[in-house]
């Protein structure tokens, strides 16, 4: 769940932009003083992103942190698919930025709010068990931070 700070143009890049369906909403005249609404997003894959939007909420200020420190990352099947969110991004005048990671391609953009966005081809292929290298160098670092 994502805090957002414009609902109109969070439904208008979600759907238009993004490509999801809106699949449900909920809202209310209290949360923590606020009224809200929430947007449920189909995400594919049985995956969603729900939005809420506190009115009259104040954005926060910046922490300080990289802005792509936090965010959202969805896959394509292939470079070729990455290739037409390029175009789409384009023809959407959203700013983006690409990065390769590996066998991997990314680019990067901002929803309405600031989230940060990430679409990356080829998809990741998950171990279904955890890597003894993966958790030895976590636990390295967890160790050395101490």
């Amino acid at each position: 769940m994502f805090p957002v700070w414009d609902a109109k143009a969070s439904l208008a890049f979600y759907r238009d932009v993004m490509g999801f369906a809106l699949v449900d909403t909920y809202s209310g005249a209290d949360w923590g003083g606020y009224p809200w609404l929430m947007m449920f997003f189909a995400a594919g894959d049985g995956r969603e992103i729900v939005l809420v939007n506190l009115r009259r909420a104040k954005r926060p200020p910046a922490d300080g942190f990289a802005r792509d420190v936090r965010h959202l990352a969805f896959s394509e099947s292939s470079i070729a698919r990455l290739e037409s969110w390029r175009k789409k991004l384009i023809k959407a005048q959203i700013e983006f930025w690409e990065e390769t990671h590996g066998s991997q391609r990314s680019l990067y953009f901002e929803d309405p709010n600031g989230i940060v966005l990430e679409v990356t081809a080829p998809p990741s292929r998950p171990a279904k068990r955890t890597s003894r290298t993966a958790l030895s160098k976590a636990q390295r670092w967890i160790d050395n931070r101490a």
